[in-house]
């Protein structure tokens, strides 16, 4: 069975940080691109970062040098590390893997597996 489990949120004054941790197992995710998007009250699931399984990494606009995405060698951990956070970074993030393809996917439904989603809320 597979399954995508997020860590690491939490509540951080604005100006702080985090770093969350998907750990996934139920198969190897080394031909998987792994994602992280987020949803805040009220809005859609958002794209933040993507991380190819080729190793090519892709963010939103709005967390391009604040946010980094990455996975320990075994490939069975993908990390979100947020610095300077902002309010309007409050949301449940969630992990989502799918299965490389031509291009990168922005969509939270197009991938295979998703996490049930961790709180990061952020006071100003």
């Amino acid at each position: 069975q597979v399954q995508l489990v997020e860590s690491g949120g939490g509540l951080v004054q604005a100006g702080g940080s985090l770093r969350l941790s998907c750990a996934a197992s139920g198969r190897t995710f080394n031909s998987y691109d792994m994602g992280w998007f987020r949803q805040a009250p009220g809005k859609e699931h958002e794209f933040v970062a993507a991380l190819r399984s080729g190793g090519s990494t892709y963010y939103a606009d709005s967390v391009k040098g604040r946010f980094t995405i990455s996975r320990d060698n075994a490939k069975i951990t993908v990390y979100l590390q947020m610095n300077s956070l902002k309010p309007e970074d409050t949301a449940v993030y969630y992990c989502a893997a799918r299965r490389s393809g031509l291009r990168l996917r922005l969509k939270l439904d197009e991938y295979d597996y998703w996490g049930q989603g961790t709180q990061v809320t952020v006071s100003s």
